[in-house]
């Protein structure tokens, strides 16, 4: 082989070489970004913030603020500090809370709903909150029969459609899996059929993360995708819990990275301005979090939710009243202990 020739073959052993590197490369990153052992998944496309939650935040009407109509009450019968307090909470954007197994009644709620926020121009956070055997039979029990959720859940998403609203699909339906061994193998494909309902709809979906301290993450990830994640928004983490942000923050980073295909998240802070207070229920001390607001969108992060309502009883527990009753001097000390900035 001449000298000339020997120099063209080793140029091109060196571009080989040099291809081969960056498949190499490529396939790394491939397998980084990719959901781990599901090369055939198909990914719905995340919203970007200005795309899911035009307008930012939708105040309630006053037919579903249930702390405005408390502050109303107390203003009306001259207890005007009670009602300046109280007023810190019905100012703020609140979700709506879909519970009742009536679809007439539920439909109602949503239409009132969406006629406010199209007067705002901005967006409804609703929580659908109605699945069979909710709570697991504890303090929050009841949801539709086992044969009429699919059904309610469709009633519910005609009346949503095309309104761009926001959904959070039951809150604890996951998580609570790991405390409930009935839900085992029924809970899961059922949500995955509301997520099929619920998608094509111009509705912007998230499910139930959990928190910090109820699953491992690699579970909850698992359960997530078995339930639909991946043709949703993401996930909401902290729902009717204390957590700080910061905390709930690096938590939902970490599922996201588990369940792969880059979820997005949002965070309920409606009470979590003094943390965790060792207990979940009611518990002494708690206070209202940082205002609710959308993010810039520069992260998985989409937005800080009021979920919960606050003043509304977690269930006859530290000496509250049942379940999603008002509660008004619990009300009253969440505002007294609120993250002041």
């Amino acid at each position: 082989m001449s000298a000339p020739q020997r120099a063209s073959t080793a140029r091109q052993w060196v571009w080989i070489g040099l291809v081969l590197v960056l498949v190499a490369a490529v396939v790394a990153a491939v397998a980084v970004v990719w959901p781990r052992g599901d090369t055939d998944r198909q990914i719905a496309h995340r919203r970007t913030v200005a795309e899911a939650w035009p307008g930012g935040l939708a105040h309630q009407p006053g037919t579903a603020n249930q702390p405005r109509w408390h502050e109303t009450a107390a203003r009306e019968a001259g207890r005007a500090s009670t009602a300046d307090r109280l007023a810190v909470i019905a100012d703020q954007p609140i979700a709506t809370w879909l519970t009742d197994p009536s679809v007439p009644d539920t439909v109602a709620t949503v239409r009132s709903v969406l006629a406010a926020a199209r007067e705002q121009r901005a967006t409804p956070v609703f929580v659908l909150y109605a699945i069979p055997d909710r709570d697991c039979g504890h303090w929050s029990r009841g949801g539709t029969a086992e044969d009429a959720y699919l059904p309610w859940v469709r009633a519910v998403t005609r009346a949503l459609s095309g309104s761009h609203a926001v959904v959070l699909v039951e809150p604890d339906s996951i998580a609570q899996i790991a405390v409930c061994e009935r839900l085992r193998d029924t809970r899961l494909p059922l949500l995955r059929a509301a997520v099929r309902a619920l998608s094509g709809h111009g509705l912007t979906v998230y499910l139930d993360g959990g928190n910090e301290r109820r699953v491992p993450v690699e579970t909850m990830a698992g359960w997530l995708r078995r339930a639909g994640v991946d043709r949703v928004q993401g996930f909401a983490t902290n729902v009717s819990n204390f957590y700080r942000v910061d905390q709930e923050r690096a938590y939902a980073d970490e599922l996201a990275d588990a369940i792969g295909g880059d979820p997005h998240f949002v965070i309920d802070v409606s009470r979590n301005g003094r943390g965790w207070r060792g207990d979940w229920c009611n518990p002494d001390g708690a206070g209202l979090g940082q205002l609710p607001h959308i993010t810039r969108g520069t992260t998985r992060l989409d937005a800080l939710l009021w979920v919960k309502t606050p003043g509304l009883s977690d269930g006859s527990c530290n000496g509250g009243p049942a379940a999603g009753t008002w509660w008004e001097s619990y009300a009253l000390a969440l505002v007294e202990n609120r993250k002041r900035s």
